[in-house]
């Protein structure tokens, strides 16, 4: 670069201040009318001009690195023993440990850890100091507080008594039905959700089988994706064993997957001894072994099975309420209920709208179908006992959803309103007796609370555009689950409200439980018998028609006509009053 001109200043001079003074004003340039460029010039009117004040800005996005979490886990077994010890022997550890028991450091130590346990035991027997004194007051206070929830993962604030935490797509380009959700028995922080398609003939040749087990703490991708033979349906997991999941597929197998040996089942019913349509129910039994369960299908059986051998079925029940036993009358069963607290009994949800109550332990077969209800216009779509009281179930198909009472078996002891959309599914609240929840078709998710209003839910929400088409709550009663047509599952935690016990609830819920019931009762009482005396009635009716001989068509017409002439005499003697 060229210097031109350098600029100088004497260094005592820096950093002074300008002195500014008056002076005339001079004349720097001066140009002159130019007339030769009066003919070029056009005038405008009127003139608009605009300027723009803004300041010049510069957007930028930093992408920071991806952090991938993986799972591990580790096997504890067994320590502290010598290497030629085996603790899986019982005969070795009994007699190494006799002889631990007579070495005298042994008892020395042990003497001197029992004075020093025996302390603490003391003080722990003195004072409890995890004891609370005002539970009631703090819970006082809970309720008078506005409803809020605790967001973990937000995509969009939906409302205070919610916030959305994490939203689960199928990861598959042919979106499939979340038809079922499970959570994990002792963490809540596993979901696993079976994925199926259960449109008619709608299936496509690339659709995936595969269902998967999701990581709350790590929902980027699945932990473990299931491969059965055909697309799962309905998904538990074992509640004594966590490791253990069984699967009722659309082809009607039964598969059970062991996750510690991997995503493929372990074993898989026979087509022969399967169901023959979709299973749309599978639960685990309360048994010894703890691998007892049994499934419920459209095909009008209800099948037993132990996943050590699904070779075949333990028992079987056709569901033909004539007790026939004939599986072309069966009625096709679409949910399954079963509470653990009643080992013997279990409930089946048509699609017929009839819900059949069965007893296992029934001598015959025919006698295992103890009762029946007729609940809805439509299939029954879910079936759920109020866990604190077993005797009291809810029943969710059409557009209504129904709390019915082992008691009364006309007619359900509360109902919802019609709603406009279909309902799909529907299950108790595990902390609070009074509440419920129900999904519809139109993406909508319902909290009722019958002791705070009977008419209308608590709380509507609308969770996506799509129906959604399944729904579980964790066993804590904080979080739901809602699950889609098109896969999508969408976890919700509720506000404390909703899910911690008020006071007097139980009270006060079993009182509407037990008027409801008795009003019903008396209803049912009464309507029995109103047709016990129209039966007699009609048939007494019969008897006089048989008793009379019959008369002549002659006789009745003549009979007929006289009686005609005197309604017309009788109205024209009426008009000629009026008139007069």
């Amino acid at each position: 670069m060229e210097i031109i001109y350098v600029y100088t200043r004497k260094r005592s001079e820096f950093g002074r201040p300008c002195s500014f003074s008056d002076r005339p004003a001079t004349v720097n340039v001066d140009i002159p009318p130019d007339p030769s460029m009066a003919r070029d010039f056009i005038l405008r009117n009127p003139v608009d001009s605009s300027v723009q004040h803004t300041s010049d800005m510069s957007e930028h996005e930093v992408n920071t690195e991806r952090v991938e979490v993986e799972s591990r886990g580790v096997n504890h077994v067994e320590g502290g023993w010598p290497k030629d010890i085996n603790p899986q022997e019982m005969e070795q550890t009994i007699r190494f440990r006799k002889k631990v028991e007579k070495d005298e450091n042994y008892i020395n130590t042990i003497m001197h850890l029992g004075t020093l346990m025996e302390h603490c035991v003391k003080q722990n027997n003195a004072i409890n100091i995890y004891e609370e004194y005002f539970e009631e007051e703090e819970m006082a206070e809970g309720e008078d507080g506005p409803p809020s929830a605790k967001t973990i993962n937000v995509i969009s604030k939906l409302t205070p008594f919610f916030d959305v935490l994490l939203s689960k797509r199928d990861p598959n380009v042919i979106k499939r039905t979340a038809t079922h959700l499970s959570w994990h028995p002792d963490t809540c922080r596993k979901l696993a959700v079976a994925y199926s398609s259960l449109e008619f003939q709608q299936n496509a040749k690339d659709m995936s089988f595969d269902s998967y087990i999701w990581d709350l703490e790590n929902s980027n991708r699945p932990e473990l994706v299931l491969k059965p033979s055909s697309p799962l349906v309905s998904l538990e997991y074992n509640p004594k064993d966590s490791h253990v999941l069984v699967g009722g597929c659309y082809n009607g197998q039964m598969a059970y997957w062991d996750t510690r040996k991997g995503g493929l089942p372990v074993e898989v019913s026979t087509v022969e001894v399967s169901h023959r349509d979709p299973v749309y129910g599978a639960i685990w039994l309360q048994s010894k072994t703890g691998t007892e369960c049994f499934s419920a299908s459209t095909d009008g059986q209800v099948l037993w099975w132990d996943i050590r051998k699904l070779a075949e079925p333990t028992e079987s029940l056709v569901l033909d309420i004539t007790r026939k036993g004939f599986l072309e009358n069966a009625l096709g069963a679409i949910s399954l209920e079963f509470e653990p607290t009643m080992p013997t009994k279990f409930m089946v949800g048509t699609e017929q709208g009839i819900i059949i109550s069965c007893n296992r332990k029934a001598k015959t077969p025919p006698e295992k179908i103890s009762s029946t209800y007729s609940s809805h216009v439509g299939p029954v779509y879910a079936l759920a006992r109020n866990p604190f009281y077993p005797k009291v179930f809810l029943s969710v198909g059409d557009w209504t959803a129904r709390i019915w009472s082992e008691e009364t078996k006309e007619s359900p002891i509360m109902w919802t309103k019609c709603h406009l959309s279909y309902l799909t599914d529907g299950c108790w609240s595990t902390m609070r007796p009074s509440v419920f929840f129900t999904t519809r078709s139109d993406g909508t998710l319902d909290v009722w609370d019958f002791l705070f209003k009977q008419n209308d839910p608590s709380l509507s929400l609308k969770v996506c555009n799509e129906p959604l088409s399944s729904l579980r709550l964790q066993d804590n009663g904080c979080i739901v689950g809602c699950g889609s047509k098109l896969g999508t599952v969408t976890l919700l935690e509720i506000s404390s409200g909703l899910c911690t016990l008020q006071r007097n609830e139980k009270t006060l819920a079993t009182a509407m439980f037990e008027r409801e019931t008795k009003r019903e009762k008396i209803l049912e009482a009464r309507h029995r018998e109103m047709r016990l005396k129209e039966r007699a009635k009609s048939e007494g009716q019969a008897t006089e028609v048989e008793e009379t001989f019959p008369e002549d068509p002659q006789e009745v017409l003549d009979r007929t006509r006289q009686e005609f002439f005197e309604v017309i005499e009788a109205e024209m003697r009426r008009r000629t009053r009026a008139e007069a």
